[in-house]
């Protein structure tokens, strides 16, 4: 059993649920700003970030997120980083993602390893470079053991910027023909990590009614977990929650259980990778 500091990560929106979907799902900068207050109490050392439009669609807008970003820092006196996502949602094209990231600077993103290379390696490299440069923290997303092996490949090539330990975030569950995870789900990654020699500082994410289960497996082998209603609603007993922070509230529980402290501040930073 691990007993290193654990990040916990809420993803309180995501880019596709609504208020349709749970009337508590934050969609403005002043919701996003509470929800952060709450799960920042409640035991959330960061938070990821989707901003949306005036029509409620997932949009990649550096004001926008400027927007959140400031009133998140301001709600909870900047003690909750703040991770921005560059998902395409069929959107956005690789160079409008990474567009994106140049213009807000952000401290903090998450990447997905198969949506960025889609315009051809070279540009992708060069951006991970730059981000490099510039300090700002990358998550790389990893869906499968596809994603993994090509990970593998293009940090040992030095394609994924000059970073001595990557962040990764293994998604648990996301294309199951029933979009639920599994504890075992995490094993495919884990046995890559082992087969590719990778010393990574990594997280997971678990979608469905098995999130609760599959997030407790990640703490209890040292990983960090993201959890909230971007990909699950409900409690281990198939409640849905009242919101993001009784999620987080039930993750920080089992931490407590494993005998995982919260990380701390610093501890949260280094876990991301930000300077």
């Amino acid at each position: 059993m691990a007993t290193d500091p654990l990040l916990i990560m809420v993803a309180p929106n995501g880019a596709r649920r609504t208020k349709a979907d749970h009337p508590a799902l934050p969609m403005t900068p002043a919701e996003l700003a509470e929800t952060a207050a709450a799960c920042l109490a409640a035991g959330a050392g960061a938070m990821h970030v989707h901003v949306r439009d005036r029509a409620g669609a997932h949009v990649l807008d550096a004001r926008r997120y400027a927007d959140a970003i400031a009133a998140i820092r301001e709600r909870t006196d900047g003690r909750m980083l703040i991770q921005v996502t560059t998902e395409a949602v069929g959107r956005y094209s690789p160079s409008e993602q990474m567009e994106l990231v140049r213009t807000l600077r952000p401290a903090a993103v998450s990447v997905g390893l198969r949506e960025i290379f889609g315009d051809g390696d070279a540009a992708a490299s060069a951006f991970f470079s730059w981000a490099a440069g510039e300090g700002i923290a990358v998550q790389h997303i990893l869906y499968d053991r596809a994603d993994l092996d090509r990970f593998a490949l293009l940090y040992e090539r030095g394609d994924l910027g000059d970073v001595e330990r990557p962040r990764i975030l293994f998604v648990l569950g996301r294309y199951a023909p029933d979009q639920e995870s599994r504890p075992q789900d995490l094993d495919v990654f884990l046995d890559g990590l082992e087969r590719h020699r990778l010393d990574a500082v990594w997280s997971v994410c678990a979608f469905g009614r098995g999130e609760t289960a599959a997030l407790a497996a990640a703490i209890a082998l040292g990983g960090h977990v993201r959890v909230g209603f971007e990909n699950s609603l409900w409690h281990a007993d198939g409640r849905i929650a009242r919101d993001n922070a009784e999620r987080v509230a039930a993750i920080a529980g089992l931490a407590r259980e494993a005998g995982r402290p919260l990380a701390s501040g610093p501890q949260a930073r280094a876990i991301l990778g930000m300077p």
